[in-house]
């Protein structure tokens, strides 16, 4: 059902009939689209609510779904931790004969390049603060220490003596770039230019710089490494105080990062930190310098995508739901088709992410499709409710208020743009009507005519029949249009029967008034036509179009040769097998060269009768070129001079004309 809606609603958009009208809708859900995209990256971008949803549930998923990995292979963590401090007296600062004692281990481990993140600002004892700085002067590993400024909280005695400490070549800054909003490790820190022009690098990209690697110069945004399992972290890590009794071969030409692994003390918060509390999602500094690190020595970018890309799946989801929006279902249907699509691009966007490393935007893009579709949605309302009052405006007094109703409530069933169509089409006209009206005055012609065409009008109505217009005291009547009827062309003929009846008791009615009216001459013909809006920008009229609307009005015009009050063509006979008929003969109608076979139909009482069954046998004689024909014809004139249909062809015979052709020179 929602499949054959659709075509329908393509098909219609595709006919060439159509072509401005699509031009301007086309722009105007183009522009949906590119609101409802640029509005929803807008709301998830610069909106500080919707920001820190979309950032939540990018977190949530990263937490959640991150593809294991193995330990990483060439970085290793080393820590200050709790069991470490107990060995001496004091926790602050960090014993600093333990720390050069680690280096020259790490040294003559074989490792490839040690970070240490632990700010060297303030003395402790001299002998050791003097072995650990003779230590880093000799270390022949590249190193990398962090650093910090006053503006990072150091005074101006801890500057002079870091400054003092640690060789400039080896200072990188020790910060981190954490949220505004809810201080989340997103990015690695490149460094900043600072007071004389000098651009210092952050610890990871020194060390990273005296590797061979490309250290970043700007922020981007920082890929955390997947865990093997639930219980193994991303790195190896080793407590300080146990490296000596480390195996050579689980340091050597590894990249060991030194840092302090403490409760309160230099804990950051990550993304994992929305599913999984405590440890899992609070890490240490040294912890994220290494991911950076890693993420750096691969050259792996995050798993975020670009805001270019962001943008382009923003106008895809837009797009479907403008399609949905305008599409000619019902609210219901609707949501059976959204909500799936919606469920799916959530679901399709984590099976991505979990099995490609891929993190699509979740909320973006499903926000496009939402207002998109909802955009879409008013303006075809609006359409619709445009439509009704239009179609109201144009067929309520051409159609009956059952039809019009029908109409309204499914108003995408109605083409009121041009198409080809079949449709029956009867004319009327009252005959000798130009002479009653010259003797009549205006009130009294207004008033007949209004009674007469009260009278057939509600035949038409009555019929489902749509009444196109009135043409003097005469109808226009088609059937099919706009509404589709399948038995239009038994409809207009029982229609045309009706009216026949109708007119008749009128004419009687005003004659027992003693007033005069014309008898009506009714013409019904089957055929194809263009049916549909026609006119000039200024004003236009639903109405039919093409060859069959004149040959009905002809066929309405033979009646007054045949002396008959209905005439229909082969082509209506041919679809009322049920009715009775008499022919009348094979017309070539004024401007035409094929002959039209004309009938007139029959009650079942008439069609019984003597009269019938001899004309028939005449009309076959006709037919065969029977000289006979002259005499039978002569016979039933004869027998009944008011029969126009025997007098008609017995003076045609007489003329000296043969065989059922008439060629008709006038209208």
């Amino acid at each position: 059902m929602i499949t054959a809606k659709i075509a329908s609603w393509l098909s219609q958009l595709a006919s060439p009939a159509n072509a401005g009208w699509i031009g301007r809708k086309a722009v105007t859900l183009a522009l949906f689209v590119l609101v409802s995209a640029g509005a929803a990256y807008a709301a998830f971008h610069y909106v500080p609510f919707g920001s820190a949803a979309a950032q939540w549930v990018a977190d949530f998923e990263l937490a959640s779904l991150q593809p294991p990995e193995p330990q990483h292979p060439d970085v290793v963590i080393v820590t200050v931790n709790e069991e470490t401090l107990q060995q001496f007296p004091y926790r602050s600062p960090i014993d600093r004969r333990m720390l050069a004692e680690a280096l020259k281990i790490l040294e003559e481990r074989g490792v490839k390049g040690i970070l240490i993140d632990i700010l060297f600002d303030q003395p402790t004892e001299p002998d050791k603060d003097a072995l650990l700085k003779q230590t880093i002067a000799g270390l022949k590993v590249p190193l990398a220490i962090s650093y910090g400024l006053t503006d990072g909280g150091l005074n101006e005695d801890q500057m002079a003596f870091e400054n003092d400490f640690v060789p400039a070549h080896i200072r990188g800054f020790a910060n981190l770039v954490t949220s505004m909003a809810d201080g989340t490790a997103r990015q690695i820190y490149p460094g900043r230019r600072l007071a004389d022009g000098r651009f210092q690098r952050g610890v990871v990209g020194v060390l990273l710089e005296k590797l061979g690697g490309a250290p970043p110069d700007g922020q981007i945004d920082l890929a955390y490494r997947g865990q093997p399992d639930a219980d193994t972290p991303p790195f190896k890590m080793f407590p300080i105080h146990t490296l000596r009794f480390l195996p050579k071969a689980w340091l050597a030409g590894k990249i060991v990062l030194i840092g302090t692994d403490l409760s309160l003390v230099d804990r950051h918060r990550t993304p994992f930190a929305v599913v999984r509390e405590g440890e899992g999602g609070i890490i240490p500094g040294i912890m994220i310098h290494a991911h950076a690190m890693a993420q750096l020595l691969e050259n792996r970018a995050a798993p975020q995508v670009s805001s270019r890309l962001e943008i382009g799946l923003c106008l895809l989801l837009a797009t479907l739901g403008t399609l949905i929006g305008q599409a000619t279902l019902s609210l219901r249907l609707r949501f059976l088709v959204g909500l799936p699509l919606m469920a799916g691009w959530l679901a399709g966007g984590m099976a991505v992410y979990h099995g490609g490393g891929l993190l699509l935007p979740a909320l973006s893009p499903l926000a496009a499709f939402v207002i998109a579709g909802w955009m879409a949605d008013l303006y075809a309302s609006k359409e619709e409710r445009d439509q009704k009052r239009f179609i109201q405006a144009a067929f309520a007094k051409f159609v009956p208020p059952s039809v019009l109703d029908e109409i309204l409530k499914e108003p995408a069933a109605l083409v009121v743009r041009a198409e080809r169509r079949e449709i029956s089409v009867i004319f009327t006209d009252v005959a000798n009507f130009t002479t009653l009206s010259e003797s009549l005055d205006a009130d009294q012609l207004s008033s007949l005519m209004n009674r007469y065409r009260s009278v057939v009008s509600k035949v038409v109505f009555d019929f489902r029949g749509t009444l196109n217009m009135f043409i003097g005291d005469g109808l226009f009547v088609m059937f099919n249009a706009p509404q589709r009827q399948p038995d239009h062309a038994t409809r207009a003929l029982a229609c045309a029967q009706a009216l026949d009846r109708a007119a008749q008791g009128f004419n009687q009615e005003i004659i027992a008034a003693g007033g005069a009216f014309g008898i009506t001459r009714i013409g019904l013909h089957t055929a194809t036509a263009s049916v549909g809006n026609f006119g000039s920008v200024e004003r236009f009229e639903y109405t039919a179009l093409g060859d069959s609307v004149n040959t009905a009005s002809r066929v309405e015009g033979l009646n007054k040769y045949f002396g008959t009050r209905l005439a229909v063509t082969r082509a209506n006979a041919d679809a009322n097998s049920g009715t009775a008929f008499r022919p009348l003969g094979s017309i070539v109608l004024k401007g035409k060269t094929e002959p039209i076979e004309i009938l007139e139909p029959l009650s079942d009482e008439r069609a019984a009768s003597p009269e019938i069954a001899a004309y028939l046998a005449a009309y076959a004689a006709l037919t065969a070129g029977d000289p006979a024909a002259l005499e039978m014809f002569r016979v039933l004139h004869e027998a009944n001079p008011a029969d126009g249909v025997v007098g008609f062809h017995y003076a045609r015979l007489q003329a000296g004309d043969t065989g059922l052709v008439v060629r008709m020179h006038d209208k």
